[in-house]
């Protein structure tokens, strides 16, 4: 029995890059021995265990064979006499396929090393068609390691291109292509995710209301890079300056997806793509199986996000109902994820980049005015001024009584900020 560090850990400390987790491969080893060292197995269709003290994974080397389609179409065999090489030879990328055994000693059967020196993303082997999320994968690794100047092997986008011809990444199970969303949107460039899948023909098949923006053009005096598609990437680079929450870059890149329903004929203009949006999302929410906060945020964002370039003309009364909209009263953190959203879209334009978006400040103000306005403050008030607190205000008319004051409030608000 023999047990190597493998995969990421091994990857990420020759890189020099941040990591937190460590797998392990055992060799020469059985399930029945692995339980008898107080192992736990865990899963069923791969042979894993979790360390008894460390609770680090602990897997069986094993190899795969092809017997369906998806992610799941698969045999696993795993017995003592799997090598250490044959699991390595199942996996993904070179640079993935690293092993360190006792002694700290590299085991790199497939140049994993030589590529990370040359900054290469490059498969194992021709078996890598047999495995769809692979496509996935690879744009999420390119997307990571993008700001280190890896690419992907020419060789390796072929094969990418081979699987979305053959039909593979149609029998993804949604929430194994959300979960490798989700995982993108933390990486330092998610934009080269997108781009990665674009240039292999899988964003059409995955992402469809995304890819469809790109020749979709908009205005040139609002839009100097014109194209929709490419507009939403910079949105989401500038998003990514703003926040590191998946949550929010996903609502960046769905801000706008209305404009993919727009006929030609209307074209550069998009009237009404805000609410259009709204069911565009909604199609891809429950196509992927997206979390529900994920859903509402970016509804939100693609409904609301040209009122807040607008924030200085909106009337008081409009601009309570976006701020009611986003429930800032108990949930203020989400009305500035939404600011974070406009912010991105603002200065995701060609020459805007670096803009200073003087709306977020008001409408920040504007936030905290109408929070400031409570129940208890009102009639603590009124209590005050008339010393009869059998008087004060109760039910409608305390709600009424509230809004007016906020409705006040952000009147005085606008005065003070275009006067």
């Amino acid at each position: 029995m023999k047990i190597y560090l493998v995969g990421g850990a091994v990857r990420d400390k020759l890189l020099d890059y941040p990591f937190s987790e460590k797998d392990w491969v055992v060799t020469g080893a059985s399930d029945k021995e692995m339980l008898e060292l107080g192992y736990q197995q865990v899963g069923k269709d791969f042979p894993v265990f979790l360390h008894p003290t460390s609770k680090e994974e602990y897997a069986l080397a094993r190899t795969e064979r092809k017997s369906g389609h998806g992610y799941h179409g698969f045999e696993v065999h795993s017995d003592p006499s799997v090598t250490l090489e044959d699991d390595l030879s199942r996996r993904d990328l070179t640079i993935n396929a690293i092993a360190k055994d006792e002694n700290d000693k590299l085991i790199d059967p497939y140049g994993g090393v030589g590529d990370i020196k040359n900054k290469i993303l490059r498969h194992v082997s021709e078996a890598f068609v047999e495995d769809p999320v692979r496509i996935l994968r690879i744009a999420r690794f390119a997307a990571r390691y993008h700001h280190l100047g890896f690419t992907i092997a020419d060789e390796t986008l072929n094969l990418m291109r081979k699987i979305v011809d053959a039909g593979e990444i149609e029998h993804l199970v949604a929430e194994r292509v959300w979960q490798e969303i989700e995982k993108a949107l933390s990486e330092r460039n998610p934009e080269v995710f997108f781009e990665r899948l674009r240039e292999v023909g899988a964003l059409k098949i995955l992402l469809p209301e995304i890819d469809i923006l790109y020749g979709i053009p908009n205005p040139a005096n609002w839009h100097p890079e014109i194209d929709t598609g490419i507009h939403t990437m910079m949105v989401l680079q500038q998003a990514c300056r703003l926040t590191p929450l998946p949550l929010v870059r996903f609502a960046a890149i769905c801000h706008d997806l209305g404009k993919g329903t727009t006929p030609e004929k209307y074209w550069p203009k998009h009237r009404g793509h805000e609410e259009a949006g709204v069911k565009v999302i909604n199609q891809l929410c429950e196509r992927l199986k997206v979390p529900k906060d994920f859903r509402e945020l970016a509804c939100l964002g693609s409904r609301f996000h040209l009122h807040a370039h607008k924030a200085y003309e909106l009337r008081p009364e409009t601009l309570l109902k976006v701020l009611e909209a986003f429930d800032v009263y108990r949930r203020p953190e989400r009305f500035d994820y939404y600011l974070d959203i406009c912010e991105a879209d603002s200065r995701g334009r060609t020459g805007f980049e670096d803009l200073i978006y003087m709306q977020r400040s008001y409408l920040e103000e504007a936030k905290t005015v109408v929070i400031a306005i409570t129940a208890k403050d009102v009639n603590a008030h009124t209590y005050n001024d008339n010393n009869d607190k059998e008087n004060s205000f109760q039910g409608k008319a305390l709600g009424d009584e509230i809004r007016r004051l906020r409705l006040q409030a952000l009147t005085r608000l606008k005065h003070r900020n275009t006067d």
